[in-house]
């Protein structure tokens, strides 16, 4: 026994070992030639030798063993001696395709012939720099900053340069930074923050944010800090028409507006993976959905594809809100007066008809409700589906994990079948939505399908994802997969 424990003390021991060589590797790539490497998704910039660990473990979801730091730490090696331009480059897929397709070739020679478009081009980045403004700090502001400090690399792509608010104290400032800082569900900010009050800035992780105090959108002078041609994200939710959004393109340094709730009128609505092909140039104001029509729409879209959709019901199960009373107070809305700390509240969601927006196909056919709980964030919908073609569970969730895995949809789509989850454990996730797979029921036509989502953080994630594509920023990805099969 001792002899098994030792072996695997060893073992553990030489998978630390080779995680901890691959950091200064991912920062030499990211830093140097602005690649940027994952893991099935999961980023390894930044992270630490566990999560590198952690993020090997995913691939049981995929051959049902670990993916070998053996195996990815030689691409790793290889990618540095490539002199390789901006790319994005998931190293577990690489892997995969050069077992399958390799053939004996040398994987240096492999690698240089995969990443042929950018080989040799010592770190140019073709992408341009976009200046992007946060119009309010609250809960997606900050989150939004958090991710955008994350990507600021090499200074190319998305760059948050002002935050604007309205003063709310003389320590405005530092209490605006202390948010930044700490956060009661999505923990410290992984990084330093340094605050100048004399000139109203925020130095975060070396990116330096301009906080602009104002109540009117249009009267801000964004270059005469030096901004110009910026996207404002709007997170406030005050305005959500075309006419108060337009607002913004009033001010000075403003090209675009992209708003982090639901459009009303003509406004497109974009859910990213499934509709934000529909982006032009053109298009000046833009709505990034809601949090639930974003984490429904990917998955009720394979459905649909897959057995067809006939009519369903959505009932969303939400962890309360600002907008909510802490304590039982009046409030315009029905019952959210009551206190969202002690109840259940029934209330009304217009996720499952802004599907449609998205997703034309299922206009009509969807209805939908949801409940508050008293929890700060993670929710889960319920999808409650007729279908034109019988399935099974097994057929079901078979068909939604190689999804997750292979598809265009799996920075949208994950899948997860353990039987201890529960809602914190979906804090901090990139996706939009997340199946139960244990929870799923299937009866004939009939199928219930639970998809947990991170309301902020998973959301913010497809805010940021709409910002590239609007802002074309979006660096290439490899390998350069023909889409594999999706298979039931």
């Amino acid at each position: 026994m001792s002899q098994k424990s030792d072996t695997c003390l060893d073992a553990w021991m030489d998978r630390e070992a080779m995680a901890e060589a691959m950091i200064p590797l991912i920062g030499r790539l990211y830093r140097e030639n602005s690649v940027v490497t994952s893991v099935h998704g999961r980023p390894l910039v930044n992270r630490s030798v566990i999560d590198i660990l952690k993020a090997h473990r995913f691939a049981r979801q995929i051959d049902d063993v670990e993916l070998p730091v053996s195996e990815t730490l030689p691409i790793l090696r290889a990618l540095t001696e490539l002199e390789l331009g901006a790319a994005s480059v998931d190293l577990a897929r690489m892997n995969t395709k050069y077992q399958r397709e390799g053939n004996g070739v040398p994987l240096l020679d492999f690698l240089r012939t995969e990443l042929a478009d950018v080989a040799g081009k010592h770190g140019a980045d073709e992408r341009t720099s976009t200046d992007v403004v946060l119009y309010g700090f609250g809960r997606i502001g900050r989150l939004l900053a958090r991710i955008l400090i994350d990507h600021e690399g090499g200074g190319h792509g998305l760059r948050l340069r002002a935050i604007v608010v309205r003063k709310g104290a003389e320590n405005d400032l530092v209490k605006r930074a202390s948010l930044l800082r700490r956060d009661s569900v999505h923990g410290a900010f992984p990084g330093t923050i340094t605050v100048d009050e004399e000139n109203n800035t925020i130095l975060a992780n070396g990116t330096l944010i301009q906080v602009i105090y104002s109540n009117d959108p249009a009267t801000v002078d964004y270059t005469s800090y030096g901004i110009n041609n910026a996207i404002v994200v709007d997170n406030t939710g005050r305005w959500r028409d075309e006419a108060g959004l337009a607002q913004h393109l009033s001010a000075k340094g403003v090209s675009r507006v992209l708003l982090t709730a639901p459009g009303k009128g003509d406004l497109k609505n974009i859910v990213h993976g499934i509709n934000h092909q529909a982006i032009t140039d053109e298009d000046k104001i833009l709505s990034a959905a809601s949090c639930t029509t974003n984490a429904i729409t990917p998955v009720l879209k394979v459905l649909n594809d897959k057995f067809g959709i006939v009519n369903g019901h959505v009932e969303t199960v939400h962890s309360f809100t600002n907008d909510q009373n802490l304590i039982d107070n009046f409030h315009k809305g029905d019952r959210r007066g009551r206190s969202a700390a002690l109840n259940m509240v029934i209330t009304e969601t217009g996720a499952a008809k802004a599907v449609a927006k998205a997703l034309p196909e299922l206009a009509g056919k969807l209805s939908g409700n949801a409940i508050r709980v008293p929890t700060p964030d993670v929710s889960m919908a319920i999808l409650n589906v007729n279908l034109e073609t019988e399935t099974t569970k097994e057929e079901l969730n078979t068909f939604l994990r190689e999804t997750s895995l292979n598809s265009e949809l799996h920075k949208q789509i994950d899948y997860i079948d353990s039987p201890e989850v529960v809602s914190t454990d979906f804090v901090g996730s990139k996706r939009a939505g997340i199946v139960d797979g244990l929870a799923t029921i299937s009866n004939g036509k009939n199928a219930i399908l639970y998809v947990w989502y991170d309301n902020e953080y998973g959301y913010s994630c497809q805010v940021i994802r709409v910002l590239e594509e609007m802002a074309h920023v979006n660096p290439p990805a490899f390998p350069r997969a023909e889409e594999l099969a999706v298979t039931a």
